[in-house]
C-alpha cells in the first residue's frame, strides 16, 4: 500500500509542517484548519460558512501561502459573468494582419481557487464551476481544457446577508466535499488577534510543502485500508438520512425532505481517509466516519417545510443519526 515507512514519515512531516504553519497566522479555529487539510489531502473542494470578520478569505491565503501552488482569488459579484471566471476565446492578429481565435484563460486555472462570497455571484455565473469542480476541466466552444494538479476550490459565503445573494443550488452544493462552519473566536482568541494584526510586521506563513508532495499525500490517502465492516457502517449511516428507510431516527422521518446522494458517501469515506492519515494510521475507524460525517453531509440533506419553519438544523439531525447508530453493528 506505501512504499516504504521512509516515505510515509516523510508525508506525515510534511503535513504537520503545514499545519504549523497555518498556526502561526491563524488564531484558533483548530477544527477548520483541520477539516480543510482533509479536504486538501482527500482532493476535494471545501465551502466555507460564517459570519464577515471570522478570517475565513485569510484562512484560504494563508493555505496557498503553505503549499507551493499557483493561486487564484475571484471576488464574486452579481455582474460577474462566466468568461470572466472561464476564459474566453479572443482574436490575436499576427504580423501579416491575419486573425486567429486563441484562448485566454480565466482565474480558475489555477491550483488553489479563493471563491469569495460565491453565493453573491447570479445563478449563470454559479454553473461556470460546475464543470471544473467536478471533472477537473473548461469547455470553451468545442475545446475542453484541463485544469492544473493538483486543483482545489475553497469558497465563503455569508449567511446573514440576503439582500444581492443567490443561494447555491443543490447541484453546486453537491460539488463541495465538506462544507465547514467558521464559529466566532474566544476572547483569549480575540485577544492573540489582535496581537499579531496590529503590529508593523504580522506573521507570514512559510513554503511547507510542493504540489508533488501534496499530490503524494493525495495518492497515498486514496489507498488507505476500509474494512467492510467500516464501509458498511457508512452506507448505514448514510442511508439513515433519508427518511423512508426503517433505520432512519424520528425526527429524520418528520424533517427531513430528501436524504443525502450518492455523492455523499464517496465524501464520508474520502474524508475519513484524509482524517485517518492526519492522525498518523493506515486504515479507516468507525470513529473517522462518525467524525466527518457532519462537515461531509450538512449540505446535502434537505428539510421540509415544517423542518425549516421548526428551525431544525442539519447538524442535529445528524448527529442523532450518529447516535441511533453508535455501538451498533
Amino acid at each position: 500500500m506505501i512504499e516504504s515507512k521512509e516515505q510515509w514519515e516523510r508525508l506525515q512531516a510534511a503535513a504537520q509542517s503545514i499545519r504549523e504553519q497555518i498556526g502561526r497566522v491563524i488564531v484558533g479555529q483548530k477544527d477548520i484548519v483541520e477539516q480543510l487539510l482533509w479536504c486538501l489531502f482527500a482532493g476535494g473542494h471545501a465551502l466555507l460558512e460564517g459570519i464577515p470578520g471570522l478570517g475565513k478569505t485569510a484562512l484560504v491565503k494563508t493555505i496557498a501561502d503553505t503549499v507551493d501552488l499557483s493561486f487564484s482569488r475571484i471576488q464574486f459579484t452579481p455582474d460577474l459573468m462566466p468568461a470572466d471566471i472561464t476564459g474566453t476565446n479572443v482574436i490575436r492578429f499576427g504580423e501579416r494582419g491575419e486573425g486567429a481565435y486563441h484562448f485566454q484563460r480565466g482565474p480558475i486555472f489555477g491550483h488553489l481557487v479563493l471563491a469569495d462570497e460565491i453565493n453573491r455571484a447570479t445563478p449563470k455565473t454559479q454553473s461556470a464551476l460546475l464543470e471544473a469542480m467536478q471533472e477537473r476541466t473548461v469547455t470553451a466552444g468545442t475545446e475542453t481544457y484541463a485544469l492544473p494538479r493538483p486543483f482545489f476550490v475553497l469558497a465563503t459565503q455569508n449567511p446573514l446577508e440576503n439582500e444581492g445573494t443567490y443561494p447555491l443550488p443543490e447541484a453546486q452544493l453537491d460539488r463541495f466535499l465538506a462544507k465547514l462552519i467558521v464559529t466566532y473566536p474566544s476572547r483569549e482568541e480575540l485577544k492573540e488577534i489582535v496581537l499579531r494584526t496590529t503590529v508593523a510586521l504580522p506573521p507570514s506563513a512559510s513554503k511547507a510543502a510542493d504540489g508533488e508532495t501534496i499530490e503524494r499525500i493525495q495518492d497515498t490517502v486514496k489507498r488507505l485500508l476500509v474494512a467492510d465492516e467500516t464501509l458498511d457502517y457508512a452506507v448505514r449511516l448514510l442511508m439513515a438520512t433519508h427518511p423512508a428507510e426503517d433505520e432512519a431516527p424520528e425526527a429524520v422521518k418528520r424533517y427531513v425532505r430528501f436524504g443525502s446522494g450518492p455523492r455523499g458517501i464517496q465524501a464520508v469515506v474520502s474524508l475519513a481517509k484524509a482524517r485517518a492519515f492526519c492522525a498518523g494510521r493506515m486504515n479507516v475507524s468507525f470513529h473517522d466516519i462518525e467524525q466527518v460525517a457532519i462537515p461531509a453531509l450538512r449540505h446535502r440533506i434537505f428539510l421540509t417545510f415544517e423542518g425549516e419553519a421548526s428551525g431544525v438544523s442539519t447538524d442535529e439531525l445528524l448527529r442523532g443519526v450518529v447516535a441511533s447508530l453508535q455501538g451498533r453493528p
